[in-house]
């Protein structure tokens, strides 16, 4: 695909610097010299500024909150990696930080619009959920704000080992945890998805999950099977929510999605037929989408339809095909 990574969280060339984890003096020059910037995550969401939240709102290393912050389940900074201007980037975690009159419904979500300002920070500068802003950052911030919120939700779901069940600690500048009573040694996790683009002449196939607002479809997708191929993925994953045969499946581009811990893997499929069989456990509907309905959509004008959300691959696998800037 010629724009395959330009997508939201494409990737900017951050250096990952991989070398410098087993090197913790190191870092902690890095932290001591006072020009490593350091991200700060709340429960997920990632602090920002400006008047449309479009940019990440950074700390110095000597900041109290990242001294002496409340901690999430690691206590110190992580090393993210080496921007392009040559300065480290690390992410600290204060998920114990209670907020005064904290609504919690709607936290962890794409629909969660509240902002939380701690009170010992500028006005302005505030917690965001990132499916909110994603869009809004330049591809360097975006990349930075996407690794920091996985490998955080990674530590916060596996403070135990997996072998013995003990609790686990965190190493290797946080992409690593040790388990100290049997040794066991367990990595960031990473679950891969397809999303399909599957089209019948000039139709695309689009679905939707209970709970999305009125009118919302995307593309399908589906986790990938132990033992499964990207491409029998995307053929078993529509016709079990779609019983639609596919044919020929090709990929396209992918994009890391920490919402929690995916790696999309956007494809596109040739249906056999348009015949639809749809699995209400599955999904709670699908249709053809001609291209011409999709236009509309994406120009807002569509009575009914609402197209996949920016930021997320469906919405720049859709835009591509309009274009007709699919390899």
């Amino acid at each position: 695909m010629k724009t395959a990574e330009q997508v939201t969280f494409g990737g900017a060339g951050l250096d990952r610097a991989a070398h410098l984890r087993e090197q913790p003096e190191m870092l902690a020059s890095m932290l001591a010299e006072g020009n490593a910037q350091c991200l700060i995550l709340w429960r997920g969401k990632i602090l920002v500024r400006g008047e449309r939240l479009d940019r990440l709102a950074p700390l110095a290393a000597h900041h109290d909150i990242v001294v002496n912050g409340p901690a999430g389940p690691v206590s110190s900074p992580l090393f993210l990696g080496i921007a392009a201007d040559g300065l480290p980037w690390f992410v600290r975690d204060i998920s114990a930080w209670a907020p005064g009159d904290l609504e919690t419904a709607a936290l962890d979500s794409f629909l969660d619009q509240s902002e939380q300002q701690h009170p010992d920070l500028p006005t302005g500068h505030v917690f965001a959920e990132l499916r909110r802003i994603m869009t809004r950052l330049s591809a360097e911030e975006a990349e930075l704000a996407a690794t920091a919120k996985a490998i955080l939700g990674w530590h916060h779901t596996h403070k135990f080992c997996a072998k013995c069940g003990e609790p686990s600690e965190s190493t290797m500048a946080g992409w690593q945890r040790i388990c100290p009573s049997c040794g066991g040694a367990h990595f960031p996790r990473t679950d891969p998805v397809v999303i399909m683009l599957i089209t019948h002449g000039n139709k695309v196939l689009m679905g939707r999950s209970p709970g999305w607002p009125e009118g919302m479809y995307s593309l399908l997708a589906g986790f990938v099977e132990p033992g499964e191929t990207l491409e029998a993925a995307v053929r078993r994953e529509v016709f079990e929510e779609a019983g639609v045969q596919v044919g020929a499946v090709t990929y396209l581009a992918s994009q890391p999605w920490p919402f929690p811990a995916s790696l999309m893997f956007g494809c596109a499929g040739e249906a056999l037929s348009s015949d639809l069989n749809i699995d209400p456990v599955e999904i709670e509907d699908a249709l053809w989408v001609t291209r011409e309905e999709m236009m509309t959509a994406f120009a807002g004008e569509h009575p009914v339809l609402l197209p996949a959300r920016k930021g997320a691959i469906a919405h720049f696998l859709l835009q591509n095909w309009l274009a007709d800037t699919l390899d």
